[in-house]
């Protein structure tokens, strides 16, 4: 399989982090969705990361899709989330919310870094939603007292979190200055110590 996009995108590094706690192999092709649109339009039309390009030739996109095939693939013992009930609806809430969360901080780069005259409306609304997720990020990580959410191991939904509160960390350094975000920041800190999480790791690019 071929994981295609850059692992400073948190959509891109949680496909990378699960398939390595899958121990599944992969090539990775670190393209920009900017300077290589092109290459990865050969794979996907909509030229967004992640790809994974399966042994077959099919790209699969998104990151929730793609993780969606990698859980058939492991099979329910060993996937990053219940199979049913409730937990495996916790786990697709608070991932949903987390991914949701770096569409906005995804937002407000390409605003300030895209356009001349930047829109304060957006620009305001965008910061408010980051605020508000985090706190309902930050409120369910509190409720749990384990490293992790739902178990002793890291799940998807502990993946997402800590991806999106790392690029929160590197890509947003003002917004990550206004609060302290305890619960989040040990989150984060915990799966870094997992070396699923170090191997699959890149420092921030931004867009240029």
């Amino acid at each position: 399989m071929i994981l295609i996009g850059q692992f400073d995108s948190p959509f891109v590094r949680r496909v990378g982090i699960a398939m390595t706690l899958y121990e599944m192999a992969f090539e990775h092709r670190p393209w920009s969705v900017f300077g290589d649109g092109e290459q990865i339009a050969a794979y996907n039309p909509l030229r967004r990361v992640p790809t994974l390009v399966l042994g077959d030739g099919t790209a699969l996109i998104e990151s929730a899709t793609i993780l969606l095939h990698l859980d058939e693939e492991a099979g329910p013992e060993r996937a990053l989330i219940a199979e049913r009930g409730e937990t495996r609806r916790d786990h697709l809430r608070l991932s949903a919310l987390a991914m949701g969360l770096c569409d906005k901080l995804v937002a407000l780069i390409y605003e300030r870094a895209l356009h001349e005259t930047v829109s304060e409306v957006w620009t305001q609304r965008c910061e408010a939603q980051v605020a508000d997720v985090l706190a309902v990020l930050e409120a369910e990580r509190l409720k749990v007292e384990a490293a992790y959410l739902f178990g002793e191991t890291p799940g998807h939904a502990d993946i997402a979190l800590a991806c999106a509160f790392r690029f929160l960390t590197d890509a947003h350094p003002a917004i990550r200055a206004r609060d302290e975000w305890p619960g989040l920041a040990a989150h984060m800190a915990a799966c870094e110590t997992v070396p699923a999480f170090s191997a699959i790791s890149q420092p921030f690019i931004p867009p240029a």
